[in-house]
């Protein structure tokens, strides 16, 4: 969406370099008035690096917003003074009947590089073929040729189940009754579907990167290192095999779980709220 000039006491923008253009314009016309910038994945981790203009909604913005506590380590130190941390949120939903028969894994994002989706149907591939396993995998096919060699590769293991697109309601209800997520995505901002695992009762696997760790904890027993399908396989066989690993995976999640309330976030919005009021005085 784009500010298009209409009278504001304050902006509010998603993404930096994005909203570069409306987060310019706000600061021309109303140079006193607050401007928050929410930063993403790729604000934080890739245009920031490299783009001007997102540099430039950095330097302009009166207030920076990371969504994961491992955000704010990913700026320039002269915007830290400026930085909060509010994490999404998601309603807590009871965990769903899950299956006797298989251990259900749930992949869930829209086909692109930075999800990985890779990582986690090869690790499929390497677990033995009697682990009684099936990955569930929800979402689009926005890179087609990525879409096509996942497609490929899944249809080696018919413990591979495409689902495609669903929607948030009833992607929820599949997340809920599988006993894992697995979030191999290579940036992440602070990922939505993280939170809508653990306020389900599902502990994640996912990829050492700044943006899970500042989630979950830097010394959470389910990282691994990105890209690495052989050790995502191996913790995956852990699940499955050692009841005592998977509850700490799940007792950990479950630990974090009060930070993406959706009360906690209505407070910490209203504090951003409380800032453009000061501001504004």
């Amino acid at each position: 969406m784009e500010w298009r000039g209409a009278s504001a006491d304050f902006l509010i923008a998603l993404h930096a370099r994005r909203s570069a253009a409306s987060i310019a314009a706000f600061a021309e016309r109303y140079p006193d008035r607050p401007l928050i910038v929410v930063l993403t994945g790729t604000d934080l981790y890739r245009d920031i690096l490299t783009d001007a203009s997102a540099q430039r909604s950095l330097a302009l913005a009166s207030r920076l917003v990371v969504l994961q506590a491992d955000g704010v380590h990913a700026l320039p130190p002269e915007h830290a003074a400026k930085t909060v941390t509010v994490f999404q949120s998601a309603r807590t939903l009871a965990a769903g009947r899950r299956s006797r028969r298989h251990f259900d894994l749930a992949l869930i994002g829209h086909l692109r590089s930075e999800k990985d989706p890779l990582t986690a149907v090869r690790a499929l591939c390497l677990l033995p073929a009697d682990l009684p396993v099936r990955l569930f995998h929800i979402g689009g096919d926005l890179d087609p040729a990525l879409a096509a060699e996942v497609r490929a590769l899944g249809a080696i293991d018919p413990r591979y189940i495409p689902l495609g697109p669903l929607s948030q309601a009833a992607t929820r209800q599949r997340l809920k009754r599988c006993h894992l997520l697995l979030l191999p995505s290579l940036m992440e901002g602070g990922a939505n579907v993280l939170i809508e695992a653990v306020t389900s009762g599902v502990p994640v696997l996912g990829s050492d990167i700044a943006g899970n760790r500042g989630m979950l904890g830097a010394d959470y027993p389910g990282w691994f290192p990105v890209g690495d399908a052989a050790r995502l396989a191996d913790m995956i066989a852990a699940a499955v095999r050692d009841q005592g690993y998977y509850d700490v995976l799940t007792r950990r999640c479950a630990e974090r779980a009060p930070l993406f309330s959706p009360i906690r976030e209505c407070m910490d919005v209203r504090g951003l709220l409380d800032f453009t009021r000061t501001k504004l005085q």
